[in-house]
């Protein structure tokens, strides 16, 4: 008995149902789209981050002193 090819058992869709129409947008909502400008990403993130360095400092202090207890440690009890 022979095998059945994969191609044979696969089904069938139409391409033409499978694909949805494209809509056209109204003219006035491209002009709308054209002419708002893109925000600049990296122009004020600086300003908006700020922060963030303070914090990573707290961090490595946090964790600079962390170790260093761990070390003392480490030849008070072994």
């Amino acid at each position: 008995m022979a095998k059945k090819s994969r191609r044979a058992r696969r089904r069938r869709t139409p391409k033409a149902a499978a694909k949805p129409a494209a809509i056209p947008m109204p003219v006035e909502e491209q002009k709308d789209k054209a002419i708002r400008p893109s925000r600049a990403v990296g122009a004020d993130s600086a300003a908006q981050y700020d922060y963030v360095y303070g914090d990573l400092k707290r961090i490595a202090i946090l964790a600079g002193t962390m170790f260093a207890v761990l070390i003392v440690l480490s030849f008070v009890i072994g």
